[in-house]
């Protein structure tokens, strides 16, 4: 059986969680403490007016920053009127782990480690992910790893895979520009999906901005699916 898409955004979060939630009217506001836009933004959790607006933007200080989940156009377009604009647009892929293709199990290159080696988080910081969202990784509870992916002998790429009610949920795939078009990606999310089988999940489900041609091919190529999409808004200029 398929999870419907609020479950969906919903082990987003728990995979990726934010260090404090709060409610405000009908939003959902987080405190990512630098550890970017998914922990970082509001999310609207019911109907939305222009005082529901400023209301949340007196609550987020000077960087306001809203995410717009699938079928929220009249808040996107509220949004949109008082001059945010849209950044990182992200498809939202899905799929049974029995219906993922995967390639033969390389041997002796790709790992499953908790917590993440010092290797790693090189790799991740090479990419831009730093100790805020290596932080965020520390707060998913549950079943949790990292994928460590080695080439030709070198550290080539990881990334952090978490469960929730049968999803798992694979977040800051980094792969090192030396070992780029290599294969290394699809690797580390082959043995996700046999980690996350044997850790008892029946779905996977990936975040990939719609810039990243690469990355949205291999997933479709897998045989996963885009069920959803989000994007953000923030005020022009910041």
């Amino acid at each position: 059986m398929n999870h419907a898409l609020p479950v969906l955004y919903e082990a987003i979060d728990a995979t990726w969680p934010a260090a404090q939630l709060r409610s405000l009217g009908p939003w959902m506001l987080r405190d990512g403490q630098g550890g970017g836009k998914r922990v970082s933004a509001a999310t609207a959790t019911g109907e939305v007016e222009e005082a529901d607006i400023r209301r949340a933007e007196a609550a987020m200080g000077a960087a306001p920053l809203f995410m717009i989940q699938a079928g929220q156009e009249r808040l996107d377009a509220l949004l949109a009127a008082r001059g945010y604009d849209v950044v990182d647009p992200v498809n939202l892929y899905y799929g049974p782990l029995d219906g993922i293709a995967q390639a033969p199990p390389p041997r002796a290159r790709v790992f499953t480690i908790w917590p993440p080696l010092e290797i790693q988080k090189d790799i991740w910081a090479a990419g831009g992910i730093g100790p805020a969202r290596l932080a965020v990784m520390q707060r998913a509870s549950g079943r949790k790893t990292t994928i460590f992916g080695r080439f030709e002998n070198s550290p080539a790429g990881t990334g952090f895979t978490a469960i929730h009610v049968g999803i798992a949920m694979v977040h800051a795939v980094e792969v090192l520009e030396d070992h780029r078009a290599q294969g290394v990606g699809r690797m580390m999310t082959d043995h996700a999906v046999r980690w996350a089988r044997d850790a008892g999940a029946t779905h996977m489900a990936v975040l990939c901005t719609k810039a990243n041609t690469a990355a949205n091919a291999r997933y479709a190529s897998m045989g996963l699916t885009v069920v959803g999409e989000y994007h953000y808004r923030h005020r022009k200029g910041r």
